[in-house]
């Protein structure tokens, strides 16, 4: 039986990504190995592998997380000066969700929703 899902996303910097993830979006980290980071905040838990090479401009990772409190949760990020992405301000979307985006320091695209 499956029990959950842990997207795995490449970083170039560890210590970018886990500041990103930590400091702007509020996650702890929970593992730290050569190469390899995990962060979790509530129920989510992302991994990332070190990928050096990795052209920002040619990373199309991107993770949908829902939550159950999107207004709370965008508004905590604006007050934590977290960049919003240009395309992805809050707002309700005609599949019924109400959804934002950022991308973290690799282009990484996350996208928080809520059901309307």
């Amino acid at each position: 039986m499956l029990t959950g899902i842990n997207p795995k996303l490449p970083m170039r910097d560890k210590s970018a990504t886990r500041h990103y993830y930590v400091n702007q979006l509020g996650f702890q980290e929970t593992g730290d190995y050569e190469g390899y980071l995990m962060v979790q905040k509530d129920k989510i838990e992302i991994h990332f592998f070190e990928f050096k090479e990795l052209n920002p401009k040619e990373n199309y990772g991107q993770v949908y997380i829902r939550t159950n409190n999107i207004d709370g949760l965008y508004q905590t990020l604006l007050d934590n000066k977290t960049e919003i992405h240009p395309n992805g301000s809050l707002q309700a979307k005609p599949w019924g969700q109400k959804e934002f985006a950022l991308l973290d320091p690799d282009n990484n695209l996350l996208t928080f929703g809520q059901s309307i």
